[in-house]
């Protein structure tokens, strides 16, 4: 498993333990991300950086999904899912050198370890609307490898360069 596989996973569990057992924020780094990944400072640091960055979207996210599950209440959507959900948006906005198609498998592939067997269809057709959404209200801030496949996605052929 990749470092950062592990981290993202931290993280979910994270923001599983706050948003379950209520502690503060520290607490939950000290003693689910820091206790886990101790000697890996690379992870650590990006797991910290994603469940911190997830508290502070959590209200973003959760009105982009509730935005394209109309008939469902967030509330009904599996606790689960609906972090792992908030974790790959955070990506999307906050991460600037992970492209959005990595952030989303890699929320499908950790939904196949924490969640149901359908989990991953449900959360790959919510974070592709999302993505697409994201694009065209230009708070997808990618660069670089970021910005592959984005066209493709938007149904624009690529520009030719010079």
């Amino acid at each position: 498993m990749s470092s950062r596989r592990e981290a993202r996973e931290r993280a979910l569990q994270a923001l599983y333990a706050f948003t379950v057992g209520g502690d503060d924020a520290d607490h939950v780094i000290e003693t689910i991300i820091d206790d886990s990944l101790g000697n890996d400072k690379v992870a650590r640091d990006f797991a910290k950086k994603l469940f911190l960055k997830s508290l502070d979207t959590t209200e973003l996210a959760d009105e982009l999904v509730s935005s394209y599950t109309k008939n469902w209440e967030l509330s009904r959507i599996a606790l689960v899912d609906r972090l792992l959900l908030r974790l790959a948006i955070c990506e999307m906005i906050h991460f600037k050198d992970i492209p959005p198609k990595v952030s989303i498998n890699e929320a499908i592939e950790v939904s196949k370890r924490f969640s149901t067997e359908k989990s991953g269809q449900f959360i790959n057709g919510i974070l592709d609307a999302v993505l697409i959404d994201l694009h065209k209200q230009g708070k997808l801030n990618k660069k670089g490898r970021g910005l592959i496949g984005m066209e493709a996605l938007l149904g624009k052929k690529p520009e030719a360069d010079g």
